[in-house]
């Protein structure tokens, strides 16, 4: 489906007024998009915590030179058409806000080749002001290049953290959309030095690479069903929880979610065989 503005109708049903308040946040949306776009390997390369330089790129589907531009405008999105598509939607992203959110705070390079083109185009856009689309040399696929994140927007750029807060921030926002896609490739380099390299693998295999080795050897396997609903994945061992709850991670139809509801029952599910100062440690899939 190709890029396309969505109709006013449409967009005030849906629209969330996005807002990136951190380099994880749009980090978060670049990377939903190039797995939407069928990437089986991802670069992430960041600079002072993310706030400097996001760099994205992936071997996805690329982007048409016709569709650049709509891609950096406010509700164009090619994953939906109409309100009755969001009862089935499949892809992390839809609003097609993210984008031009993060482009009027930014400055922006966006390079992209689709399988179609007979060579890549790059769009430049600087605090929301889009460029004409000049050719560009890359393989299929899209190249984001965010720097100086909130360079217009000096008020909201004091209130991030320190730069090991803000890349602490964005390498948990790599590491849960990799437990969730196992079968896509993810590198993270920080400041030139590579900290993150995951092959794509078995589920089980990047929940070892992702959560250690130790979080492996202390877990139970989990598989059951009950109607429509399914969950697998691994829980630890009563003997092996720990005071951190670094290591909750639980998944809805591929998304991360952090609900109180399913953080209570499975605590109540450890009630009887763990002290209350001792978290359990799990990775599920809903």
């Amino acid at each position: 489906m190709s890029i396309r503005v969505l109709p006013d109708v449409l967009i005030s049903q849906i629209a969330a007024g996005e807002v990136v308040e951190r380099p994880a946040a749009a980090l978060k949306e670049i990377l939903e998009n190039s797995l939407d776009a069928g990437a089986t390997d991802i670069q992430v390369e960041l600079e002072q915590g993310g706030v400097k330089r996001i760099r994205v790129s992936d071997n996805g589907a690329g982007i048409p030179r016709d569709e650049l531009v709509l891609a950096l405008t406010r509700h164009a999105t090619s994953k939906i058409e109409s309100l009755a598509d969001l009862e089935q939607v499949a892809s992390l992203g839809f609003r097609g806000e993210a984008l031009a959110s993060i482009a009027a705070i930014a400055r922006v390079h966006l390079t992209s080749c689709s399988a179609e083109s007979e060579h890549a185009w790059v769009v430049h856009v600087e605090g929301g002001r889009l460029d004409v689309p000049a050719p560009a040399a890359r393989a299929v696929g899209t190249t984001i290049d965010i720097q100086d994140l909130f360079f217009n927007t000096p008020a909201r750029r004091k209130f991030l953290k320190t730069e090991g807060t803000e890349y602490a921030h964005c390498s948990e926002t790599v590491r849960r959309l990799a437990l969730a896609n196992p079968n896509t490739a993810f590198s993270l380099t920080h400041n030139g030095r590579v900290l993150l390299r995951l092959n794509a693998e078995s589920a089980a295999t990047r929940v070892r690479q992702v959560m250690g080795e130790a979080f492996e050897r202390n877990t139970l396997a989990v598989d059951a069903a009950a109607g429509l609903l399914r969950v697998s994945g691994w829980v630890i061992r009563p003997s092996a929880a720990t005071g951190s709850r670094d290591n909750q991670h639980v998944f809805v139809n591929g998304r991360y979610v952090r609900d109180k509801l399913i953080v209570h029952a499975l605590k109540e599910a450890y009630r009887d065989v763990l002290h209350h100062q001792l978290n359990p440690a799990y990775c599920l899939f809903i």
